[in-house]
């Protein structure tokens, strides 16, 4: 055995060192097989600049998970790091545009604000003696909340000596890679070289033996919390360089992808385990994941699965590793030698699942990488609003028609994600893009990329600030927004108190829709607005806004509602008053809205034709593709849906 041992402990070449390296590191080894399989399935993924663009796409979510593996290796939960980050960039471009204070001292206020974040969050934990999901949980909404107070609910420009941090060095190397090895190199510093790092392992392997030992544990908490809302600020002002502004609506959920990234990597939530070279590799995995299957053009709604399965089975990865006794960091040794080969083969099998998960991705559009069709990206703000997936049917449909292989992702409302599918899509060999904004301002700075690249851009719905497009196709929002004030006061008579549900705070459409509405509202001067409140443009969101109104105003006529989503969740509210006592007027012109128009119960809807939008979106980009030049701007006229004329529209 002694002979075995020390052939297995001197085995010499790349290959064992190689297979050992792969072996102490489920993470890295996940990584391997998807990178590998990406590569087999994309023609396009192992080039230089997909590779760049990866980084870049994993670098915010790499900082902000550098910052909770302090927090979970000492046995805590940072649920706030998104709402801290948006905060902290809100509060950097206001301070410094609004508010005129330099630059620098804007930067200062706001890595300070990230910090005195995290110090309320140790206070709450530590003295206040609230789990760590209660406390960071309050300070995600109060994050979210001030951010959106600050910026009343619009993006603000980002100074553009700051903004310098989205770009690049030397025209190739991108800046926010830079500041993600900088950060990684900063907590493993501190997780391996200083007396707060052991007191953070010490703590989460055992708090109360920790107290016992001497340690400071409540202090030591507030340092900990402190370094996540450093590392939140950091990620926050990175994330708004890219974007060229401070989207208060910014990081939604980026905490989930941090925690992810940071057990995926190996740490373990109940504490004591964790370290910074893993949770880079588990960032790194979610966007070769992401990045991938936009390159294999899956569909937005199956990547969701996908990413799912493959986070599962990367951790289960490491968990067979685990079991099967191959210690990270051993050199080898008896037992060890004993228990590889049951370890190997479950790390094989583990692998081959990861692979046929990637590789059943791509079988779900099988025709899109290099089939030699013409391909065409198009990055839709959200396919959660019926709106909008009546755009992607009527673009299917006019590809399908042309003979164009049309890839359509689903921003989720994220405008970091949306830059993500259009740095995707340029890197990919798409002849024509597609973008539906999430923030006219937010996409500028990815559409220039593909300006650079001579790449078309077609702009559907919203428009695209500081960059070119080939041409804009939209319905006028705020056209539809006076056509909905007449349409909803003639109703009235003139008189009459209404309520306005408002769409997402810091979108362009609703900030046009609304700007209509009540530009259109000055000629009745009858008309009273008594509630404007947010629903999100969401059906759920608008029952229970327009039900909580109802308490306090009884006697509202009317609601507007910036889209039918929410209009359809207030009739809800309404119930027997809707279509009787109280007008609703809604803007979209969806099917279900349209039915209900035809059943008396939605007074109106501004029908917008989403289908054809998509539709004539396409013809412009073939356009493009083809070296004519479309017209600068396409309206897609709006239309009033009333009882009499939605047979018409149904």
């Amino acid at each position: 055995m002694a002979t075995d041992t020390l052939d297995n402990r001197t085995g010499t070449g790349v290959a064992p060192g190689l297979r050992r390296l792969l072996l102490d590191n489920g993470a890295l080894s996940a990584l391997v097989v998807l990178v590998a399989a990406l590569a087999l399935l994309s023609g396009d993924f192992l080039t230089t600049q997909n590779l760049l663009n990866v980084g870049v796409q994993a670098a915010v979510t790499a900082i902000l998970a550098f910052g909770v593996t302090f927090v979970i290796v000492s046995a805590g939960i940072d649920l706030s790091v998104g709402s801290v980050a948006a905060l902290s960039a809100t509060v950097l471009a206001w301070s410094a545009t609004s508010e005129g204070v330099p630059v620098w001292l804007a930067v200062l206020l706001a890595v300070a604000t990230g910090i005195a974040c995290g110090l309320v969050n140790g206070v709450l934990v530590s003295y206040g003696k609230l789990p760590p999901f209660i406390a960071t949980l309050a300070m995600l909404s109060v994050g979210r909340g001030l951010s959106l107070v600050i910026s009343q609910g619009s993006p603000i420009a980002f100074p553009g000596s700051v903004s310098h941090l989205g770009d690049t060095l030397g025209g190739w190397l991108p800046v926010p890679v830079l500041v993600m090895i900088a950060a990684g190199l900063l907590t493993a510093l501190v997780l391996s070289r200083t007396y707060i790092g052991r007191s953070m392992y010490a703590i989460g392997g055992n708090e109360e033996a920790a107290r016992l030992s001497g340690l400071r544990v409540k202090r030591q908490k507030l340092v900990i919390y402190a370094l996540s809302g450093l590392f939140a600020a950091v990620a926050g002002i990175v994330l708004a360089s890219r974007l060229a502004s401070a989207q208060p609506q910014a990081a939604q959920g980026y905490e989930l992808d941090a925690i992810a990234a940071v057990v995926i990597g190996g740490a373990s939530l109940s504490g004591g385990v964790g370290k910074a070279s893993g949770t880079l590799i588990g960032a790194l995995i979610l966007a070769v994941l992401r990045n991938g299957l936009n390159l294999l053009s899956v569909s937005a709604f199956w990547q969701q699965v996908v990413i799912g399965v493959v986070i599962a089975l990367a951790v289960l990865l490491d968990t067979l590793r685990r079991k099967s006794d191959v210690t990270p960091g051993a050199t080898g040794g008896a037992a060890g030698a004993g228990r590889k080969g049951p370890g190997a083969r479950k790390l094989a099998v583990a692998a081959v699942c990861l692979a046929a998960v990637v590789g059943a991705g791509y079988l779900l559009n099988p025709g899109s990488s290099g089939s030699g069709t013409t391909k065409l990206g198009m990055s839709l703000s959200t396919l959660n609003n019926p709106f909008f997936v009546q755009m992607k049917a009527g673009a299917q449909a006019e590809a399908k028609a042309e003979g164009i292989d049309l890839t359509v992702t689903d921003a989720q409302n994220d405008a970091s994600q949306q830059a993500n599918q259009i740095e995707n899509f340029t890197s990919s060999g798409m002849k024509s893009i597609i973008v539906n904004p999430v923030d006219s301002d937010a996409v500028g700075p990815a559409v220039r990329g593909a300006n650079k690249a001579d790449v078309p851009v077609i702009a559907a719905d919203r428009g695209v600030n500081k960059a070119e497009t080939a041409t804009l196709v939209a319905s006028d929002n705020a056209a539809g927004g006076r056509l909905a004030a007449r349409t909803l006061a003639e109703k009235l008579g003139g008189k009459g108190r209404i309520v306005v549900l408002q769409g997402t705070a810091g979108t362009s459409v609703s900030r046009e829709r609304g700007a209509g509405f009540t530009e259109g509202l000055k000629a009745y001067p009858g008309i009273e607005v008594v509630a404007s409140q947010p629903a999100d443009f969401d059906r759920t969101k608008g029952l229970d806004v327009m039900t909580n109104l109802l308490q306090s105003h009884p006697d509202v006529t009317g609601v507007f509602a910036e889209n039918d989503e929410m209009a359809l969740g207030a009739v809800k509210a309404l119930g027997g008053r809707a279509g009787s006592a109280v007008a609703v007027v809604g803007f979209d012109g969806t099917p279900d809205a349209i039915k209900a128009v035809g059943a008396g119960s939605l007074y109106a809807s501004v029908a917008q034709q989403p289908g054809e939008l998509g539709r004539i979106a396409v013809r412009n980009a073939v356009l493009a593709i083809r070296g004519k030049k479309p017209d600068s701007a396409v309206k897609v006229p709006v239309k009033v849906v009333t009882r009499e004329n939605a047979a018409a529209f149904s």
